[in-house]
C-alpha cells in the first residue's frame, strides 16, 4: 500500500541539540582544539561596567570564523545560514530556538576590537600547527594579492574638490552666524572645480580619491580591469603550506615596500614558537633594496630574482670599492659627487677630464650635451649583485618552483573559499582583521585535516593492498614472532642441559 508522509509541528518535543552533530563534525571537533576563553580577558578594556550586555566576545569570534569557513563576507548571511545549521548552532553555544544576535551587531563589535584580538585567535591556531608539526619555520615563501575593497570608482571624486568641501564646512562651523548651507556661495574661481565630480580621463591615486573609503586605492593587475584594492601580504610554510603571517596594505605599495614589515612580524610569529626562518622565498616583484638589506641583517637567505632594471656591470667602467669611484677606458676616474635623487649615487668627471677624449664615441657615460661622463648606482647595488649571483645556481631554481607550489595556491584557496575575493568593510584597518580571520579559518581547516605523515602511509599502505591482507600480514608477522620466541627459549633449555 502507497504511504503518505502528513506533517503537522508538535506541540511539546524532547530535542537535544548535542545528539544531532555528528562526532565527526569539524565544528565540534573545533570545541574540542581551541580555547577561546582568553578573548574575555583580551576584550575586557573594550568595555564599561554598566549598561546593557553587549554580545559575547566569544560567539563574536566564532561567528567570524563560521563565515570564512563557509566562504561567506556578509555579515547579514552568516546569521541566515547559521540559523538553518544545527552543527554551527552547536559551535556557537544556541539552542535551536535560541534568536541569533543581529547581522549589525558583527559589524559594530568588529569595529570596535583592535586588531590584537583577532591576532590572537591566528597565533592562537598556529601555535597548534607548529606543535603538530606542520610547520618547520625553516624556508617561507611570501607573496602578493589585490583584495577587491568595498567601494567604487563611479564614487571617486578630485582631492581638490574633496579639501574644499572640508575647507568650507570647517567655515561655516568657526562661522557665529550659520547661513543655510542652500545659500553658500563658492569663492569665485571654484565654480568650475565644484561644477562636477566627474573624474578626468585618466585618474590616480594622486588626483582622486573614494570619499566613502579613502585608504582604497586604484590598482590593476595584468589582463584585468582597474579597480579599488587592498594589497594582502601572505607568507605560507613550504612543510605543509601553513599560513604563517598575514597584512593588508593599500593597494599603491610595491611587495617590494611591503617586505620589512613582513619580514619583521613573519619572524617574531615564529620565534615566539621557537621556530627560526633562515630561507624566504618571493617573486621579483618584492625585489627592493630595503627588503634586501633586511634580509641580511637579520642572517635570512632570500632567493628573489631582480627587476630587470637593475644593472650589474657597466661597460667601459670599472669599480674601485676602496676609493668609491669609477675608472673609464681612457684611465679617468669618476669620483663620488653627491646622491641623484634618493636612491643612486652618482660619479662624474669634468668637462676637461673629457676634453678632447678619443673613446667619446662608445662612452655609454658621456653626453655631448653636458660634455662629461655621468655614472649612476644604486645605494643598494651590493645587495642586488649577491642576490644576482646566489640566482644563478640550480637551488634557486628548485626555490622558485617550491615558492610557486606553496604560496599560489594558499592565496588561490583565500581568494575562492576563504571569503576574500572582497572585503565588506571600510578602511585599512577593517580590511586587516578580516584578512587576518581568514587566514586564520584557513589554518583552522588545516589543522582539522591534517593527518601525521606514519599515520598518512599506512592508510595509503591499506588502500593500495585491502585491510584484509593487512590484518593477514600482522597476523602472520605475530606468529611468526611467537614461533622465534619459543625456538630460543627451547634452545636455552637445551644448552643449560647440555651443561
Amino acid at each position: 500500500m502507497q504511504g503518505r508522509k502528513v506533517y503537522q509541528e508538535s506541540l511539546f518535543v524532547n530535542f537535544q541539540l548535542s545528539d544531532y552533530v555528528p562526532h565527526d563534525n569539524i565544528y565540534r571537533r573545533i570545541l574540542g582544539v581551541i580555547d577561546f576563553d582568553h578573548l574575555y580577558k583580551l576584550t575586557l578594556p573594550y568595555y564599561g561596567r554598566e549598561g546593557q550586555k553587549s554580545i559575547d566576545p566569544v560567539v563574536f569570534m566564532k561567528f567570524m570564523l563560521v563565515g570564512y569557513l563557509e566562504n561567506i563576507n556578509s555579515d547579514r548571511r552568516i546569521i541566515e545560514m547559521s540559523r538553518m545549521r544545527m552543527d554551527i548552532l552547536f559551535f556557537l553555544g544556541y539552542n535551536i530556538d535560541e534568536p541569533l544576535p543581529w547581522h549589525s551587531t558583527l559589524s559594530r563589535t568588529r569595529q570596535l576590537y583592535g586588531q590584537e584580538v583577532f591576532t590572537s585567535i591566528f597565533q592562537q591556531i598556529l601555535s597548534l600547527c607548529i606543535d603538530k608539526g606542520m610547520v618547520s619555520g625553516k624556508r617561507q615563501a611570501v607573496d602578493g594579492f589585490f583584495i577587491k575593497a568595498n567601494a567604487s570608482l563611479d564614487n571617486m571624486v578630485r582631492r581638490d574638490i574633496l579639501e574644499d568641501a572640508e575647507m568650507y564646512a570647517k567655515e561655516l562651523e568657526e562661522n557665529v552666524e550659520k547661513p543655510s548651507p542652500r545659500t553658500i556661495e563658492l569663492p569665485k574661481g571654484n565654480e568650475r572645480r565644484h561644477s562636477g565630480l566627474a573624474p578626468k580621463k585618466n585618474p590616480s591615486n594622486a588626483t582622486h580619491v573614494n570619499p566613502n573609503d579613502p585608504d582604497a586605492k586604484m590598482s590593476v593587475k595584468s589582463g584585468k580591469v582597474t579597480a579599488l584594492n587592498y594589497l594582502g601580504e601572505v607568507s605560507a610554510d613550504t612543510a605543509s603550506h601553513v599560513v604563517t603571517h598575514v597584512q593588508a596594505f593599500t593597494a599603491d605599495k610595491h611587495d617590494s615596500q611591503c617586505l620589512p614589515q613582513v619580514l619583521d612580524v613573519l619572524v617574531k610569529n615564529l620565534l615566539v614558537n621557537g621556530l627560526e626562518v633562515s630561507e624566504i622565498l618571493a617573486d621579483r616583484g618584492f625585489s627592493g633594496g630595503e627588503g634586501l638589506r633586511s634580509l641580511e641583517q637579520m642572517g635570512i637567505k632570500g632567493y628573489i630574482p631582480n627587476r630587470p632594471q637593475v644593472v650589474y656591470e657597466r661597460k667601459g667602467f670599472v669599480y674601485d670599492p676602496q676609493r668609491d669611484s669609477y675608472t673609464c677606458r681612457n684611465n679617468t676616474t669618476l669620483p663620488f659627487k653627491g646622491m641623484s635623487g634618493y636612491t643612486n649615487k652618482e660619479y662624474r668627471t669634468s668637462c676637461a677630464d673629457c676634453k678632447g677624449c678619443p673613446l667619446q664615441s662608445i662612452c655609454e657615460g658621456y653626453s655631448a650635451k653636458r660634455k662629461y661622463a655621468v655614472v649612476l648606482t644604486n645605494i643598494h647595488k651590493p645587495y642586488y649583485d649577491r642576490m644576482h649571483e646566489r640566482m644563478q645556481g640550480k637551488k634557486a631554481s628548485k626555490m622558485m618552483k617550491i615558492r610557486q607550489s606553496t604560496v599560489e595556491p594558499v592565496i588561490g584557496n583565500l581568494v575562492n573559499h576563504y571569503g576574500m575575493k572582497k572585503v565588506n568593510t571600510i578602511g585599512l584597518a577593517q580590511a586587516n582583521k578580516c584578512l587576518t580571520a581568514s587566514a586564520a579559518a584557513y589554518n583552522l581547516k588545516k589543522l582539522m585535516k591534517y593527518i601525521p605523515m606514519l599515520r598518512k602511509k599506512a592508510l595509503s599502505m591499506s588502500s593500495r593492498i585491502g585491510i584484509n591482507n593487512i590484518t593477514a600480514f600482522v597476523h602472520n608477522i605475530l606468529s611468526l614472532k611467537t614461533t622465534l620466541k619459543n625456538y630460543f627459549a627451547a634452545k636455552t633449555t637445551l644448552y643449560s642441559g647440555l651443561n
